[in-house]
């Protein structure tokens, strides 16, 4: 078996495919596989790529690179393509395998390409002088963004791809003055895995099956580059979305439902109606009735709401949450009518008609994926189908017993629903649809409405579609890369933090904008906590939410009863938040050796530095 050489522009991709290894050279260092390649089965077997059956060099218009076919594994009557490519043209590396003869439920995963070798750890050192970054690190897209030095373990095996553990579709790594980004070309049926050998990290793409079956071509995108850096990656994978057409920016909202341009530098208030535990729910306390079912009136916010705009708040984005017959987390996807004990559907109206009148946004919260067995319409028809034929059960949140809706019949019960709103006369002009922008996306193989990983994310937009088409400002949990085309505004998108939940959490690795980096002029995101607080959801224990929501050009929230400090501090952080929100973020830099000073720098040549505590915003004409 041969060894297969091709050149390009600025590099050369040498491979094996005998052992399935490849290696691409760039600027006098190589970067390579040690691994073969592999299939692991559903029946717990995994079988490595044996020699190909056939092989040899491939070359196209655009391409040149090697091909093979592999044929022989075990009982299983797979066949394996796979290429290894150089675009002619930008020298972009791409690596598709292609899986054919798969039985339904045959393929746990497939493993090509194989992950390319850290090499030696260079890592974090106290004389780190380049950009006070380690010499080398891997970049993950979890979260807002993590950057991990060369031979730190972070307690993280991998996970899905288009889920918290990768907002984006992408990872990349630096080795001294060389480095990648990879772009999963095919994202939607794909997890990583994230191993430490030899002193550095492997990251491996692993494929998954799509309704039980490989179906179609998977690819993977490597974009080499010398003396490069996060930010570099993430300008590259800023191009590449925008290449294809999918980065949709906050001008583009505004220009389809100009009512975005409303929300641009609100605080955010978020607040609840109703409560009530299901004693189905792992949060009921059978011993504390007070615990399971209270609420706060409609009319009560409303006054709340008059208050707070009498205290010189002049416009919000507000989120109230259980507003709905049994309140939140209940009842899902038929929460009418709204709550009696709270003031029902006049009492909701008011609250409306006050938000908007105090020069508010009037929003709610609202969910289309859990699917409860007490809601009015339930069918299980309706509900998402294993291959097995077996559905989702939770029982975790308020409401209880539930399963989850198929993602392609989501769309008709908002299109009702908020055709009812207009028919009850209540104002809707912001909702959060929950979880679509954070959760895994969902199969269903249920024949009546089969639902593929993509079919679903597409689903989700055109949920949050009925909402723009309406005049209404369509938000979400956090935000994924394949929902925010039709995302406007989220609830959070902080960092990777050794407990999500805690204010002691510490930081995983080092906290990155990469989101931010890429989409920051395509979503709003508010950051929860006041100027002298310290940690909280999210956000690194000795790190400040409000700091980084300057940072990072985000408005913050404001609680419903705030005072005037806290509304001054609000209405300072939103104002950069309003100024920045159109502007790309081109450039994020750590000044100091402690990483405790930071800037980030904007398209229109806004820099924001902040340290422990100070902020300095520097604009093309001075401080401001």
């Amino acid at each position: 078996m041969a060894n297969y050489l091709v050149k390009g522009r600025r590099l050369t991709l040498s491979g094996n495919p005998d052992m399935g290894t490849y290696a691409v050279e760039i600027a006098g260092k190589t970067w390579t596989m040690t691994e073969r390649p592999y299939v692991r089965f559903t029946d717990g077997t995994t079988v490595f790529f044996p020699a190909p059956e056939t092989e040899g060099p491939v070359k196209t218009g655009t391409t040149e690179g090697i091909s093979a076919v592999y044929t022989n594994f075990g009982g299983h009557k797979i066949t394996v393509r796979t290429k290894a490519e150089i675009e002619t043209i930008t020298d972009d590396v791409y690596f598709t395998v292609q899986v054919d003869g798969d039985e339904k439920c045959e393929i746990d995963r497939v493993s090509f390409p194989a992950p390319f070798d850290f090499g030696t750890a260079y890592g974090d050192k106290p004389d780190n002088t380049a950009a006070n970054l380690p010499e080398s690190y891997t970049v993950l897209s979890r979260m807002q963004g993590t950057l991990i030095p060369a031979g730190m373990k972070i307690g993280l095996s991998g996970g899905q791809i288009m889920e918290r553990d990768g907002y984006m579709p992408i990872f990349g790594q630096v080795r001294g003055n060389t480095g990648y980004l990879a772009i999963y070309d095919t994202p939607y049926d794909v997890r990583y895995e994230l191993r430490y050998e030899n002193g550095g990290e492997k990251v491996a793409p692993l494929w998954i099956t799509s309704l039980g079956y490989m179906a179609y071509p998977r690819r993977m995108l490597y974009r080499f580059m010398e003396n490069c850096s996060y930010n570099d990656f993430a300008q590259s994978y800023r191009a590449y979305v925008k290449q294809r057409g999918r980065l949709i920016t906050l001008r583009e909202k505004i220009a389809r439902n100009p009512k975005v341009e409303k929300l641009l530098g609100c605080p955010v208030i978020h607040e609840g109606i109703a409560t009530h535990i299901s004693p189905d729910s792992d949060y009921y306390k059978p011993d504390d009735p007070a615990h399971n079912d209270y609420f706060t009136s409609f009319h009560t916010r409303a006054e709340q709401i008059k208050a707070l705009a009498a205290r010189g708040v002049k416009k919000a984005y507000t989120h109230f949450d259980g507003w709905g017959n049994h309140g939140y987390d209940n009842l899902h996807p038929d929460p009418f009518p709204p709550h009696e004990a709270a003031g029902g559907v006049d009492g909701m109206r008011e609250l409306a008609d006050a938000t908007t009148g105090a020069g508010f946004i009037f929003g709610i919260h609202d969910q289309y994926r859990d699917y409860y067995y007490d809601g009015p319409t339930f069918s299980m028809e309706n509900a998402i189908m294993y291959a097995d034929g077996t559905h989702p059960f939770c029982s975790v949140w308020y409401g209880g017993k539930h399963s989850f809706l198929c993602s392609s019949v989501a769309r008709d019960y908002v299109r009702r629903n908020y055709a009812t709103f207009e028919e009850l006369g209540i104002g809707v002009e912001a909702s959060y649809l929950d979880v679509f922008s954070v959760v895994q996306l969902d199969e269903c193989f249920n024949p009546a409405h089969p639902a593929t990983r993509e079919q679903c994310a597409q689903y989700r937009r055109e949920c949050l579609d009925v909402l723009t088409d309406r005049g209404i400002i369509p938000s979400s949990e956090e935000v994924l890369d394949c929902i925010l085309p039709s995302q406007v505004l989220c609830h959070h998108a902080p960092f990777f933090t050794s407990n999500l939940g805690s204010g002691e959490a510490q930081p995983v690795g080092i906290p990155i904008p990469l989101l931010n980096l890429v989409y920051h002029d395509c979503v709003v995101i508010p950051w929860i906590g006041r100027k002298n607080s310290r940690g909280g959801w999210g956000i690194p224990g000795n790190d400040s939410a409000y700091i980084h929501a300057w940072l990072n050009g985000g408005p913050v929230y404001l609680s419903i009863n705030a005072d005037e400090a806290a509304i001054a501090e609000a209405e300072a952080a939103c104002a950069n938040a309003e100024k920045l929100a159109l502007q790309p973020m081109l450039k994020h830099e750590f000044v100091s050796a402690d990483r405790r000073t930071q800037r980030t720098t904007f398209a229109d040549g806004t820099t924001v530095t902040v340290g422990t505590g100070e902020v300095s915003v520097r604009g093309m004409y001075g401080y401001v």
